[in-house]
């Protein structure tokens, strides 16, 4: 009876993870075949701020598409879309071409990753939410791990990669379009109260922009430095996976740390970290493959633990039935970071050389460590006893304010 519940969750999340691969595996490969083809690392950069401004974009208007057209019809046209994008990219090598097919892809699974939420939150009960959250974040992580391994087995330099991330867009398609489901409630529009955020944390609200410029310039150009100095194509997408994977590893017991203690110096302390990683790989420029992902997976670990953080210290401060509202509009800061990431990363690469990449992460991370401090003498931590437990949180662009609505944090009442 258990597994019959959970029946039509499995068959959203097999849905998810081919969706998922199939971001994990263009996000590397346009990178990668980008260098190749010599692209200037101005473009690579705006490629990443065309994505995140797309996927931004598509949080805000993608739930008017999907209420005029219905669940299944808009994400068919969603993963549609990714497919014959993904496609195009291999058909068309071209920098400014691609600029421009990434922000629709951003858009498009802004959509997509909506559609799939909403449906995920319907099908759950306050009962299992917190079990349908935890897989739904599982299979975030492991399907994007998954994508940029297959660009390990595969040949950059031939079309073969992209037809298989066309494939995997279709193929998300189809447990969608075979469901007899219900379909979900309309989505509900996304707002955005920045003076709202900053006057409930300045410090979340500062530093989930500070985190996404970080993580954005990452995410965005590590397979280029990877790239440019000298790694294999495996190593160079083990670099990218285990980035994250470190960071998610590291995510409970820093937020273990935070439960007892002023959140905020597990917040400087981990940037300052952070901070500290990218500038010795800046200065002792590695070249050997392994010693360049255990320094990056070491990164990663302080890096991609801080939005879970600020997140937790934000809703510290918020009334519980404000959530939703708080850590979407984190959530979207953290979008807006993202942006800029790869712009300012991608000058100081262009400039110096590709460790230029960890001066733009270490000085976001510093900027964080500092605000975060002089905020502590400002205003007195939220006693222990009235906070809520830390929560792990994905540190990536993955999934949109409607996940928040699946999260077991939000309030039973405010359901449907």
């Amino acid at each position: 009876m258990m597994f019959a519940s959970y029946r039509p969750i499995l068959s959203l999340l097999r849905g998810t993870a081919f969706l998922l691969a199939a971001t994990g595996l263009h996000g590397l490969l346009l990178p990668l075949r980008g260098q190749l083809e010599g692209f200037s690392t101005a473009s690579l950069g705006l490629m990443g701020t065309a994505w995140a401004g797309g996927f931004v974009t598509g949080c805000f208007f993608a739930p008017r598409l999907v209420r005029r057209a219905g669940h299944v019809r808009a994400f068919g046209a969603f993963a549609a879309s990714g497919a014959i994008i993904a496609l195009l990219t291999g058909l068309i090598i071209d920098e400014y071409v691609w600029i421009l097919l990434r922000a629709f892809t951003g858009f498009t699974m802004a959509g997509a990753f909506m559609v799939i939420e909403s449906w995920l939150n319907e099908k759950s009960t306050n009962e299992n939410r917190g079990t349908v959250f935890g897989l739904y974040m599982m299979v975030t992580y492991a399907s994007i791990m998954g994508g940029q391994m297959i660009v390990a087995g595969g040949d950059v330099k031939s079309a073969s990669l992209f037809m298989i991330t066309g494939i995997l867009f279709c193929l998300s398609l189809i447990p969608t379009a075979v469901s007899t489901a219900s379909h979900p409630k309309p989505l509900q529009d996304v707002s955005l109260d920045v003076k709202g955020l900053y006057v409930n944390s300045p410090v979340s609200a500062i530093a989930c922009v500070l985190i996404g410029i970080a993580n954005g310039a990452w995410g965005t150009l590590g397979a280029v430095y990877g790239a440019r100095i000298g790694i294999s194509t495996a190593e160079i997408a083990l670099m990218m996976s285990l980035v994250v994977v470190a960071g998610a590893a590291m995510q409970l017991p820093a937020g273990r740390l935070s439960d007892k203690t002023d959140r905020r110096f597990v917040l400087a302390g981990l940037a300052f970290g952070a901070a500290l990683f990218a500038v010795a790989v800046f200065l002792f420029e590695p070249r050997s493959g392994v010693f360049v992902i255990v320094c990056t997976a070491a990164y990663g670990a302080f890096a991609y633990t801080l939005y879970s953080i600020a997140v937790a210290h934000a809703n510290d401060h918020a009334r519980a039935e404000d959530f939703v509202k708080v850590s979407g509009g984190l959530l979207l800061l953290y979008g807006f970071g993202t942006m800029i990431g790869p712009l300012l990363a991608a000058g100081l690469m262009g400039w110096m050389r590709p460790e230029g990449l960890f001066l733009a992460t270490a000085f976001a991370h510093l900027c964080l460590a500092g605000y975060t401090l002089l905020r502590i003498s400002r205003r007195a931590p939220v006693p222990i006893e009235d906070r809520d437990a830390f929560k792990t949180q994905p540190a990536e662009r993955s999934i949109t304010p409607e996940a928040l609505r699946l999260d077991p944090r939000r309030k039973p009442e405010t359901n449907g």
